[in-house]
């Protein structure tokens, strides 16, 4: 009797990435498809720093199953590198999990699953806080996190808003706001500009962020939840944090009306 293969054991992945497609060479020089365990293996060793044991825990597997994860993953990156192909990242068999202590896992994935039909997440993973640096005057985004007074908080419910509210951030700012957030039970930011300290600070406490954000806030986080946020990836403070920013300084960060 032949013997039917083992199912494959679901990987646990904790954070989407940034993007699912990386052009290289133009014309194209070929496709390298990394799949979202191999991703997730990247990340925890080579950008949160986990060692490979710990990692392997993490993703739910063996850790020879994770080493051959990652190198498979290291050699396709490095192809990539090499020959100047297209980098795309697909599904694969995973599950999606939220982290707490190594970071949050996004959970509106409109934008995932146009690659490739990715599961929904149940119910319970679509419960989430979303905060975003509030302008009181005229409901519009704040265009510097480190000085913002306010941040309007979002409870979201089975990928609906179901309460929202201003929180004030009792004069904090920059780096300490991260832990105004975390203490506000916060998972995602929507902002304009942002530093690379506040960033760091806000990836320690495992909080997603979307920078370079403007216009309404209740309509920046419609748009989130409908999966069609505008915001920059590389959204970086013009001028060092602790500088005072005048007009024109990151205020205008992203804001093209």
């Amino acid at each position: 009797m032949r013997r039917l293969p083992r199912p494959v054991r679901k990987r646990r992945v904790y954070q989407q990435p940034g993007s699912f497609h990386f052009a290289g060479a133009t014309p194209s020089r070929g496709e390298v498809v990394l799949t979202l365990d191999e991703f997730e293996a990247v990340r925890l060793c080579d950008y949160v720093g986990l060692e490979q044991g710990e990692a392997a825990k993490r993703l739910d597997v063996a850790r020879s199953t994770f080493q051959n994860i990652l190198n498979r993953a290291r050699k396709k990156l490095a192809e990539v590198l090499i020959y100047g192909k297209d980098l795309r990242i697909e599904e694969g068999s995973v599950e999606f999990a939220r982290d707490p202590e190594w970071g949050c896992c996004q959970f509106i994935l409109q934008s995932v699953r146009r690659v490739g039909g990715l599961p929904d997440f149940p119910k319970e993973e679509q419960d989430m806080k979303i905060a975003v640096t509030y302008d009181a005057e005229n409901g519009e985004i704040f265009q510097h996190f480190g000085r913002t007074e306010n941040f309007k908080v979002y409870e979201v419910e089975d990928g609906q808003v179901k309460e929202a509210r201003v929180e004030s951030t009792n004069g904090q700012g920059h780096g300490a706001l991260a832990g105004v957030l975390k203490d506000l039970g916060v998972d995602t930011l929507i902002c304009g500009g942002i530093g690379g300290g506040a960033q760091q600070a806000l990836n320690a406490q495992g909080i997603c962020f979307y920078g370079g954000c403007c216009g309404q806030a209740d309509q920046a986080v419609a748009d989130f939840l409908a999966g069609k946020l505008a915001y920059q990836e590389d959204i970086q403070c013009a001028h060092h944090e602790h500088h005072d920013h005048g007009e024109g300084g990151c205020g205008h960060h992203g804001c093209h009306h």
